[in-house]
């Protein structure tokens, strides 16, 4: 399997969330290949920095930090992260969402996530099991 965190899932990872199942934990750890997008890393600064996500430490570098430490593959945003941006539906404005799904069908990567607005995108998802 080749995954693609949504931010929610890769925080709860790297803090020991206990919301994150063992289902996920589990494929994350048995997966071929790991991605958090540049778009998660952008989403958790810009949440921390205005009071919504407090962190054990300043976001950058931790963030980045602990996606290697994970040995996670920092998925970076490109023109081609585009290509299905504009044809996506409007199920929802969050541009981070949108433009992770763009990268999980652009890249055939399975989004791992638990936000249910998601699942009405034809993204492939790898549910909470």
């Amino acid at each position: 399997m080749r995954l693609l965190l949504d931010t929610h899932i890769f925080l709860w990872y790297i803090t020991g969330d206990q919301r994150l199942s063992r289902h996920f934990r589990e494929s994350i750890e048995n997966a071929e290949v790991v991605f958090v997008s540049v778009v998660s890393i952008w989403e958790a600064i810009i949440k921390h920095t205005i009071g919504k996500l407090p962190l054990p430490e300043a976001p950058f570098p931790w963030l980045s930090t602990q996606r290697e430490l994970h040995g996670f593959i920092s998925l970076p945003v490109e023109e081609r992260s585009f290509a299905d941006l504009g044809q996506l539906p409007r199920h929802h404005d969050d541009p981070f969402d949108r433009m992770l799904v763009s990268q999980a069908l652009g890249g055939d990567l399975l989004l791992v996530t638990v936000d249910a607005v998601l699942t009405k995108y034809l993204v492939p998802l790898l549910t909470p099991g």
